[in-house]
């Protein structure tokens, strides 16, 4: 059995692992990062909710591009992901 495609993302700057099929998501859930945006109102720490792109927890920025899901976003050799703050809806 053949091993994954493997790359990396950067995030905030951080260059994190990742295989391909991989979401956004999924690969800064696998790299331990839990939270990376806040609520408008309180700058209250989101992440991954739903997982399935109906909620809007999972806000980033993604090679500039704001407020993309990142369950549904998949994720590419090279991507530049950002946090978002006070972007709740």
């Amino acid at each position: 059995m053949s091993r994954p495609h493997e790359f990396e993302i950067v995030f905030d700057g951080t260059p994190l692992p990742c295989r391909d099929g991989w979401t956004i998501g999924a690969a800064l859930t696998a790299a331990g990062v839990r939270s990376w945006r806040t609520t408008r109102h309180g700058q209250r720490p989101r992440g991954l909710f739903c997982g399935i792109g109906i909620c809007f927890d999972c806000l980033v920025t993604v090679n500039g591009q704001p407020s993309l899901r990142a369950c549904l976003v998949p994720a590419n050799p090279g991507d530049d992901v950002r946090t978002q703050e006070g972007t709740g809806r």
